[in-house]
């Protein structure tokens, strides 16, 4: 799959798209999701043209990779998250549901989250 430049990511990266952005570096955009899941429910996603967390993590440089999960860590700190906790989640590919074929992890947090996923094995 090759990554696709139109896909709304890399338009709010563009900035043809605005983002209520919650932290900006060299290596990262976080930005709050606008159907959140949760009472804190931050996109964070790279600035480099990534499908997925495989391909990220395959061909993205160490430098790259570094910054980009030191920012998530900075998201987390900005937001006072860790007294009562978070989750951080990576969707990729169909069965998981990935909606933007552009690299994002999810940080979601102020409320409890309950179970990671749902009890007993999907069928």
């Amino acid at each position: 799959m090759n990554y696709d430049t139109d896909n709304i990511f890399a338009k709010i990266l563009r900035g043809e798209i605005p983002s209520d952005k919650v932290y900006e570096d060299d290596y990262a955009l976080a930005f709050n999701d606008i159907t959140p899941q949760a009472p804190v429910h931050v996109l964070v996603i790279p600035k480099g043209e990534y499908i997925s967390f495989d391909d990220f993590s395959a061909t993205g440089s160490v430098e790259e990779i570094s910054g980009f999960y030191q920012a998530v860590q900075k998201v987390a700190a900005q937001l006072k998250l860790q007294d009562d906790g978070y989750r951080v989640i990576s969707n990729m590919g169909a069965n998981a549901h990935q909606e933007v074929m552009h690299y994002h992890l999810h940080i979601l947090a102020g409320c409890d989250l309950g179970r990671m996923i749902k009890s007993g094995l999907a069928e």
